[in-house]
């Protein structure tokens, strides 16, 4: 661990040492509530705020010397983090005074509750620097479970304070009394802010709290510090997603994958992975470990090589992209072959995308346009064209079934060049459904990549051409008549819904104005003639 520079160390001892005399003033003024022992902590309030500004020049200082390390850089980032919930606390115990002095009738204050609380959070305080020090994950943990150690105990007040307030007229007293304690509780927020920088300082990388004890669960061994997390993607539902190796490791590759999220999306990941294992073994990663805590759970997932789809289209050759094109289509061949049911799927395309509508106009309100006219001409509105084609997709659902991704992104195929097989990844809306649903998804993935390059549209379009080539062949096959049409809804649905994921401007006009376009082709179609509808689809991906 990187030496702390001396105005940094120095100034977070005397902070540490400050507050633990300000906590310790505000201790004895809950044990016997007097004006004076009020004032002292008061009136030390520039004190600790001095002293979180030297901490942070200093910390700033050091990050804009000469070429400091990495290393260097989040121990002083973290470093600053502490001190600045330092201070919070010594605002929040002023707070928490005020409260109190408002109070007339002191007994309501509770001297055998409060000071047992305050001793807790000094506790903690005193182990801050030891922890960093030492870089002692399980003392900085200790630190940030205080959180919800002093959530019971204000609960506890709570609970006490509520009912003392349907009994009693003191009313205003107990109010204050209250705001008082709810000081002391959020003093837990900050105490794990800070053992969430120590941490952050000793993995090498800014972790969670929770999600640090998620990742010391499900290591069997435990031994989470001789480990080492370098983010690997975020989803947009909310789980982070990192690589995992130990810190010695000399290999650029990673040991497992560690995935947390929300309970109920982790849960499904983990049921979708199995699903894959039990139909096409080798298909999705093997599942090393899981744990649930609270609302929360994660994965420890086998660390797939190779390269996302993405990647090799942005950075590979076009031999590289040929050999994972061909390795897709023999995947989804099979997979499509081996998995097929009888059981008619619902892809429902339109209601998906009118459930999305909303969040597609909170990015980019002016796609929220009324219905119009040109001359004698009337231009529908988008919602009009998507609830008309609604009213057509009901009597075309697809003949069968197979057993999907459910979330067909580019970042999600894994093609592994050395021995030339697809992966999937992040399987938590696997299912039985229209396998256009994956299709349709796949091909836009490759359309909203923000990059304009000649080259890489073109590449695009071969993409997109490449797999809807797949897939018509395949329908054509199993006698699917209404593919072209369900491809055109799907296609709609993609183009229009990924706007909410698209800031620039232009790229998310050409998506929309390529979704109407869709739509309308669809509706032009002649009811029980769907199955003549062609889609132009070089032209639609084309720039």
């Amino acid at each position: 661990m990187a030496r702390l520079p001396r105005g940094v160390g120095e100034n977070l001892h005397f902070l540490c040492a400050e507050l633990d005399g300000q906590l310790s003033n505000l201790e004895a003024y809950f044990e016997a509530p007097d004006p004076i022992t009020a004032q002292k902590v008061i009136q030390r309030a520039g004190y600790s705020y001095n002293l979180w500004s030297r901490v942070q020049s200093a910390a700033l200082r050091g990050l804009s010397s000469r070429k400091p390390t990495r290393e260097t850089q989040v121990q002083l980032h973290n470093a600053a983090l502490v001190a600045r919930n330092l201070d919070l606390i010594a605002r929040m115990a002023r707070r928490s005074l005020e409260h109190a002095e408002d109070v007339d009738r002191k007994a309501l204050l509770r001297p055998n509750a409060y000071p047992k609380v305050i001793k807790r959070v000094r506790k903690r305080i005193k182990a801050i620097l030891p922890a960093m020090e030492a870089r002692d994950n399980d003392m900085a943990v200790k630190i940030g479970h205080a959180k919800a150690d002093l959530g019971m105990l204000y609960d506890r007040l709570f609970q006490t304070y509520t009912r003392d307030m349907r009994q009693s007229k003191h009313t205003e007293d107990l109010s204050n009394a209250l705001l008082a304690a709810n000081e002391i509780r959020r003093m837990g927020d900050a105490l794990q802010g800070i053992s969430e920088a120590i941490l952050s300082a000793s993995i090498g990388q800014s972790v969670h709290f929770d999600r640090y004890v998620s990742l010391r669960n499900v290591l069997a061994t435990g031994n989470s510090g001789d480990m080492e997390l370098k983010p690997l993607a975020e989803t947009r539902s909310g789980s982070t997603i990192s690589g995992l190796r130990s810190k010695d490791a000399a290999s650029d590759g990673f040991d497992a994958v560690f995935k947390d999220g929300e309970a109920g999306k982790v849960r499904e990941e983990r049921a979708g992975v199995k699903r894959w294992d039990s139909i096409y073994p080798g298909l999705a990663p093997k599942i090393l470990s899981y744990q649930k805590n609270g609302d929360s759970a994660a994965l420890l997932i086998e660390y797939l090589h190779g390269q996302t789809f993405e990647q090799i289209l942005l950075g590979e050759s076009d031999a590289v992209l040929a050999q994972a094109e061909a390795a897709l289509a023999k995947t989804l061949r099979n997979v499509w072959k081996r998995t097929r049911t009888e059981e008619p799927a619902d892809m429902a395309s339109m209601k998906q995308l009118l459930k999305r509508l909303p969040d597609v106009y909170r990015v980019h309100p002016e796609f929220d346009i009324a219905p119009s006219r040109i001359g004698g001409l009337e231009v529908a509105g988008f919602e009009a064209l998507v609830h008309r084609a609604m009213a057509r997709e009901k009597a075309l659902t697809a003949p069968f079934s197979v057993h999907i991704h459910g979330d067909f992104n580019l970042d999600n195929v894994i093609f592994d060049a050395s021995e030339g097989k697809i992966h999937f990844i992040d399987l938590h809306r696997s299912r039985f459904m229209d396998y256009v649903q994956d299709v349709s998804v796949f091909m836009v993935s490759n359309y909203r990549l923000q990059v304009h390059d000649a080259e890489t549209r073109r590449r695009v379009v071969q993409v997109a051409a490449t797999v809807h080539a797949l897939a018509a062949k395949f329908a054509r096959a199993q006698k699917d008549k209404s593919f072209e049409y369900r491809l055109a809804l799907g296609l709609a649905r993609s183009f229009a819904s990924s706007t909410r994921f698209v800031f620039d401007k232009s790229h998310a006009r050409r998506m929309m104005v390529r979704a109407r376009f869709v739509l309308e082709a669809a509706l032009a179609c002649p009811p029980g003639k769907e199955n003549r509808l062609k889609l132009p689809i070089k032209e639609l991906f084309r720039d």
